[in-house]
């Protein structure tokens, strides 16, 4: 198994998001764009992922082709994304996000199957090599946050088109597992069976509320944090803190996945996720307390995304994998991701931090969902 080749496209692609989740509304707000517009740009990063992983996901499942969709996706994003060399205005930025995101937020699911086809049936050692996505956001945080204090948020552009290219090189490493391309009609009447179940319904449903609930922070917690006097470096290290708890969980996940269900890791996380957001809206001014909030990222992202890879290989067979992890992402980090960025960018300039409690309203009636209906080994399995 190519472990390092694997590990090494994790490492740049989150590397790429720790550049542009944390500074890309920075540099926004230095074009002079207002907290709205701000919002709706950032959510064209995950709108795109709510259509761009089906599509490409229906085309791997019918071809097989997978490893040269995750090839052309990398080339086309940092093609598209030149063309920000030249832009000023919103929507002329609007048009590169939109068009550079709907090629790079198609790679990401269609390599994790690509992951779990080379796991075969270790399944539990996919934090192992997930994890160095981690290692790169956090990397990312921490050096492009002082390299901005040195340099200026200008350079921003230029940092993102470099990891865009790194991203791509990547792929072009990377062989193809063994994989039967699906048959004419292969898996079509298995997904509808399987989008029907009441428990899939819901569990789609909470990855879009956990996703919302995250709209807030990753639209403008470095914006709030720079307005109450953190420099550039001090809020990276702070985004840094969370994805080095995230990384903590990847490396202990093996573990727990065999000492707890996916359920009762879901619900702690959930709760996790009210407590980290009460206090973001509450306290944030107050170091200590953001420190330990931060620390809380390792349950609302890091177990959560690893159990949702989990149900999501539950739920769905092989000839369904490739929709399954697409509609994980689309329908989570894209109409959630959307919908939080969209909601927070409208919400902010009345309400401002106080936005993050809407974030834990959101997070609760994920609890709601979870008591009530996540129970996978009830769930209907899916054919292979």
């Amino acid at each position: 198994m190519p472990h390092v080749r694997l590990s090494g496209f994790y490492f740049f692609y989150f590397a790429l998001l720790g550049t542009l989740v944390p500074y890309w509304t920075l540099w926004l707000q230095s074009l002079s764009f207002g907290a709205t517009a701000i919002g709706w740009l950032m959510g064209i990063l995950h709108v795109s992922r709510v259509i761009a992983p089906n599509l490409w996901g229906w085309l791997a499942d019918r071809t097989g082709q997978r490893v040269r969709i995750v090839r052309f996706g990398a080339l086309a994003t940092w093609l598209i994304f030149i063309l920000v060399f030249w832009q000023t205005s919103a929507l002329g930025i609007a048009l590169v996000m939109a068009g550079f995101s709907f090629f790079w937020n198609a790679v990401l699911p269609q390599f994790e199957v690509i992951t779990l086809g080379y796991l075969g049936k270790e399944k539990a050692r996919y934090s192992r090599i997930r994890v160095w996505g981690s290692v790169g956001f956090v990397l990312a945080v921490v050096l492009i946050g002082w390299l901005l204090d040195f340099v200026g948020i200008a350079v921003l552009p230029w940092v993102v088109m470099g990891l865009m290219l790194l991203i791509w090189l990547n792929t072009l490493i990377i062989p193809a597992p063994p994989e039967r391309p699906a048959r004419p009609g292969d898996g079509g009447d298995a997904i509808g069976v399987i989008l029907r179940q009441p428990q899939v319904i819901a569990f789609f449903a909470i990855c879009f509320l956990v996703q919302l609930s995250h709209g807030p922070y990753y639209t403008f917690y470095s914006v709030m944090m720079q307005d109450l006097g953190y420099t550039r470096s001090e809020i990276g290290l702070l985004w840094a803190l969370g994805v080095v708890a995230e990384i903590l969980l990847f490396i202990l996940m093996p573990r727990l996945l065999r000492q707890f269900s996916l359920r009762h890791i879901m619900l702690v996380s959930l709760l996790l996720c009210v407590l980290r957001w009460s206090l973001t809206a509450m306290l944030p001014d107050l170091l200590p307390v953001m420190l330990f909030a931060q620390l809380l990222h390792a349950a609302t992202f890091g177990s959560l995304h690893a159990v949702g890879i989990a149900l999501v290989q539950h739920y769905f067979g092989n000839a369904t994998q490739g929709r399954g992890q697409a509609l994980f992402s689309s329908l989570g980090f894209g109409a959630g991701g959307a919908a939080g960025a969209i909601l927070s960018g409208q919400l902010w300039s009345s309400l401002g931090q106080w936005s993050f409690l809407l974030a834990a309203a959101a997070a609760a009636v994920a609890i709601v969902l979870t008591l009530i209906w996540i129970y996978p080994e009830k769930a209907q399995q899916s054919a292979s």
